[in-house]
């Protein structure tokens, strides 16, 4: 092999297999996870298109936000494959439902290469994909939602009293609302809902002194029993029309 082609395959190693690649020690308070999952450390989630033997994928890195699904928005105008390859470490749950729509109405590909991890509102971007696949050690890491890991809901919560019983009544309402979004999401997906009571809303959402785990590193026969990971699109999922491909992807999805 050429001595040009040996770096240019050293680099594209270096790229996606990252540190996770190898076998790393257990995270303690997590025990499903590796101690350092490679997932971006991206203040913004950014959006590379790469070549990776002959065809284009889109890499989408780093931290979800609500202005995640404007860039992809922006990023798949001119992208004409049809994979996404994913690593992040969460963000915004709502934000990456609309980035999941969008790239299910253009009936995208979703991918976690090997040594890649893919975390809390990532799980939800990574269900818009037709097909979705994990590679290798690639992870899946999911956690619980909360509303109380804000310090003053926590002190308001903390002094009792009729505010605090209103705070309680007011997180309560949020909490039901979120997982009934969560339920219809599923559903809209093609994914199992008995993923979210058998795995998801059995995570603790704030590390206690008894159980400090708060996510949870799904393995491949896991994330295949609810669907996540499939070998073909979804026939239950909820059908939601595709824009036309010669026109360009424009249109921005609405949850």
């Amino acid at each position: 092999m050429a001595r040009g082609h040996l770096t240019a395959f050293a680099t594209f190693l270096a790229l996606f297999s990252g540190p996770a690649a190898s076998a790393q020690q257990r995270d303690p308070d997590n025990p499903t996870c590796p101690a350092n999952p490679n997932w971006s450390t991206y203040p913004r989630m950014r959006f590379t298109e790469q070549q990776v033997d002959g065809r284009s994928v889109l890499l989408a890195e780093g931290q979800i936000d609500e202005a995640t699904a404007a860039r992809l928005d922006e990023a798949l105008r001119s992208f004409r494959g049809n994979e996404i390859w994913m690593r992040s470490p969460g963000g915004d749950a709502r934000a990456a439902e609309q980035a999941a729509m969008m790239i299910r109405q253009n009936g995208l590909l979703t991918h976690i290469p090997a040594g890649w991890a893919c975390f809390s509102a990532c799980t939800y971007m990574f269900l818009g994909g037709i097909n979705r696949s994990i590679a290798g050690d690639g992870l899946l890491i999911v956690s619980m939602f909360t509303f109380t890991s804000d310090p003053n809901v926590q002190a308001q919560v903390a002094r009792g009293g009729a505010e605090a019983s209103a705070e309680l009544t007011d997180i309560a309402r949020a909490s039901a609302l979120r997982a009934s979004e969560d339920n219809d999401f599923m559903i809209r997906m093609g994914v199992s809902r008995r993923f979210l009571t058998d795995i998801v809303y059995r995570q603790h959402a704030v590390a206690t002194p008894r159980d400090p785990s708060t996510r949870r590193c799904l393995t491949l026969g896991e994330a295949r029993r609810y669907n996540l990971v499939n070998d073909r699109p979804p026939a239950a999922a909820v059908p939601i029309a595709a824009p036309k491909r010669q026109s360009g992807r424009n249109g921005q999805a609405k949850p």
